[in-house]
């Protein structure tokens, strides 16, 4: 365990000034909170928070974030008090541990919807202070270090956690060295045999290879040299987990990959690194599709290098990265390497404007307050955790970084949410392309939007973002609520009309503790999603009114509609207008034959899925008869000349020779019908029957159709649909 002048002194390597009193003060208060409390391993329980404290001062932190690692579990684990820490060490520490002490309470490894939302409280608690996160992070470093010895199942879901949540945050935090740690003891204890066999191939490629590594760092460093380049040339083997992911994404067997080893190249300034690029490539042929310039484009995370891959000596692949000291201690320390925590300061405005990481960590924050239910969250935040990326462009040259595989839509709502909302086209570097279309890096994309759009909920699954899913989804719901709010008020509307009572919305607002419901609009919305009647809202309302109304089929408990057989006459003024599938109202027609202007027409409310239209005399009707609140009365009402078509469905039985189906389908083309759907099937060796799906624009259309397919000779007979 570590010494109390042990812990000073790691602080005072990078940090001479360091706050020695306050370190003792820490460590003391610590180990007689601790006392003699210990862990599954048999140590000593204050040895952990040390060891957290010590991962922490290889990332050079300031004395505040050392400290608080000291006392992280004190006021979970002890008799000690957060009002004691505040006391003791200031306001400062006392909220690092507070938000340390809240996390710790949390149980990711729960239920789905249960971890979803307690890593919405991991974040919220790391949202003031990112120094909470840095803490975190180390915490659980050590904690998978010594993970052999708790058991087995527990050992598997705290790996599983560690490679689903937080490894990823340390990736997207910079944090490399610890990302890669976490993968690399989450994959241990998740599938040791897998492990330890890319571990022995590794152990004898290193055997035969080590002359080779020798080699190329030797050349390398020469050849730079000779231009005058002063570079520190650095080879590795890559980790088990790393080469273990690359083997499942391209199924290909270890004795398949070529890039196990990687060198780094450290040079002195920025113009170094190209003239060292300029100097492999033209010693070296570069394989194509291997060079990316993160220096130019950086990612998220901060990391800023220069990737390719030559075939350099013995043919062998050598994966380069070219960067500055300073870009190397921004890619190994991540967010923990900005100055403002060297100097001891608290300044989030600061990391805001330095740290792109920091950046995408608010924003992650900000998601929080747009509504999503904490499952869906996890699966958002997850998605953007484990994506690479595509740096794209508006076209005023705002550079726009994106997951891997992402399209316009997604690149729309990294924008703004309102772009995405009113997107219907795109432009890729000047031309018209779908919206759908994978984006390049470099590519310049202009958004074509229209005012009043509302997003397909379609597009849901074909996103990647998680921001763009959001808020498709918040969006698709807000649409559908105006409809059933919208279809709602028509049938109150209609209700009280029927009952002889007036209707408003200031009524309705006085009967809400009645209905059980919050406002107004929720009223409406249930009423229209069928989740309420709307008699039950008329008595609500007037508690004097008696419903005298039938069910039954002599009436269809008065949800009678138009019966005119004209486009815009109407029967049933009072019914509500249907104007064919819109967007307005969630209206639907049924799937057995649907319905055509010119039919009597009655509407049957299904909860949770509107309005569906069905001719008066569609057989089905018959199962509604005994619920009269269901039966929403309908009309007609397009105007003359309207282009709209209607679903209708037919059923003939055809002679089974060569060319009736032909003579059936000219039919229905010669009279402008449009056929969605054909099925078939033989009824015996001289005749099959057919159903045909269509679309006309009424009845009349439609009879002439059907008229006309009966005048033929391969045609034996032919009926309508009703359902």
């Amino acid at each position: 365990m570590m010494r109390q002048y042990e812990l000073v002194e790691r602080v005072k390597r990078y940090n001479p000034s360091a706050n020695e009193a306050l370190l003792n003060r820490a460590y003391v208060y610590a180990m007689m909170a601790h006392g003699t409390q210990k862990r599954a391993s048999g140590d000593l329980f204050f040895g952990h928070p040390l060891e957290v404290a010590a991962i922490l001062t290889d990332l050079k932190l300031d004395d505040a974030t050392i400290a608080a690692a000291v006392l992280h579990d004190t006021v979970e684990d002890t008799q000690a008090t957060l009002e004691e820490i505040n006391k003791t060490f200031g306001p400062q520490i006392g909220a690092l541990v507070d938000g340390l002490t809240k996390i710790k309470r949390l149980d990711l490894v729960s239920k789905r919807a249960a971890q979803g939302e307690n890593f919405r409280k991991l974040l919220l608690a790391v949202a003031d202070d990112v120094r909470v996160l840095l803490v975190k992070l180390a915490d659980r470093l050590h904690n998978m270090r010594t993970l052999q010895f708790m058991p087995p199942e527990k050992r598997k879901r705290i790996a599983e956690e560690t490679l689903d949540i937080y490894a990823p945050l340390a990736g997207r935090m910079g944090i490399q060295e610890m990302r890669e740690e976490l993968e690399e003891l989450s994959f241990q204890n998740l599938d040791p045999e897998a492990y330890e066999a890319i571990k022995r191939h590794l152990h004898e490629l290193s055997a035969k290879s080590e002359k080779l590594v020798e080699e190329i760092e030797q050349t390398l460093t020469t050849k730079l040299r000779a231009q005058g380049i002063e570079a520190t040339v650095t080879g590795r083997q890559k980790r088990p987990y790393s080469i273990w992911r690359k083997m499942e994404r391209k199924s290909v067997s270890f004795e398949q990959l070529s890039d196990i080893f990687a060198f780094r190249i450290i040079v002195g300034t920025l113009d170094e690194c190209y003239r060292a690029l300029g100097v492999v490539h033209t010693s070296w042929p570069m394989v194509p599709g291997r060079y990316k310039d993160y220096i130019s484009t950086p990612k998220q995370n901060d990391y800023r290098s220069i990737h390719t891959t030559v075939i350099g000596p013995g043919s062998q692949r050598v994966e380069l990265q070219i960067r500055t000291e300073d870009m190397d201690e921004v890619a190994e320390f991540g967010i923990a390497a900005h100055a403002l925590y060297k100097e001891g300061v608290n300044d989030n405005s600061r990391l805001a404007t330095e740290s792109r990481a920091y950046q995408w960590l608010r924003r992650t924050i900000d998601l929080l307050a747009e509504g999503d239910n904490p499952e869906e969250f996890l699966e958002h935040t997850k998605l953007e955790l484990f994506h690479d990326q595509v740096f794209c462009f508006t076209p005023k040259g705002r550079l726009i970084a994106l997951p891997r595989g992402a399209t316009p839509i997604d690149f729309a709502y990294a924008v703004h949410t309102d772009v995405g909302n009113t997107a219907v086209g795109c432009k890729i570097n000047g031309r018209m392309s779908p919206l759908l279309t994978e984006l390049q890096n470099g590519d310049e994309v202009e958004i074509v939007r229209a005012e009043g759009q509302t997003p397909p909920a379609a597009w849901e699954s074909l996103v990647v973002t998680g921001k763009a899913r959001a808020s498709i989804r918040r969006a698709t719901r807000a649409a559908v609520r105006r409809q059933y709010t919208g279809l709602g008020h028509q049938i109150l509307e209609r209700a009280f009309e029927r009952a002889g009572r007036p209707f408003s919305d200031e009524k309705l607002k006085g009967a809400l503790p009645r209905l059980a419901r919050v406002s107004a609009e929720d009223v409406l919305a249930a009423v229209g999603r069928g989740e309420m009647f709307s008699g039950d809202v008329v008595r609500a309302v007037y508690p004097d009114y008696l419903d005298e109304r039938r069910g039954g089929s002599d009436g269809r408990g008065g949800a009678q509609g138009d019966g005119s057989g004209k486009k815009g006459a109407s029967e049933n003024p009072g019914g509500i207008p249907i104007r064919g599938l819109n967007k307005d109202m969630p209206i639907h027609f049924a799937q057995e034959g649907g319905a055509v202007p010119g039919d009597r027409i009655v509407g049957i409310l299904t909860p949770g899925e509107g309005v569906t239209i069905y001719p008066i005399q569609s057989p089905t009707l018959a199962a509604f008869d005994n619920e009269p609140d269901r039966w929403i009365d309908v009309r007609w009402d397009l105007e003359t000349g309207s282009n709209q078509r209607f679903p209708a469905r037919i059923k003939l039985q055809s002679i089974n020779e060569p060319g009736s189906l032909a003579q059936i389908t000219q039919v229905i083309a010669d009279h402008d019908g449009n056929i969605d759907n054909v099925s078939m099937k033989r009824r015996t060796q001289d005749f099959t029957d057919m159903t045909i799906d269509l679309t006309v624009w009424d009845l009349k259309h439609l009879n002439a159709i059907i008229a006309e397919l009966r005048a033929k000779r391969v045609v034996s007979r032919v009926d309508r649909v009703t359902g």
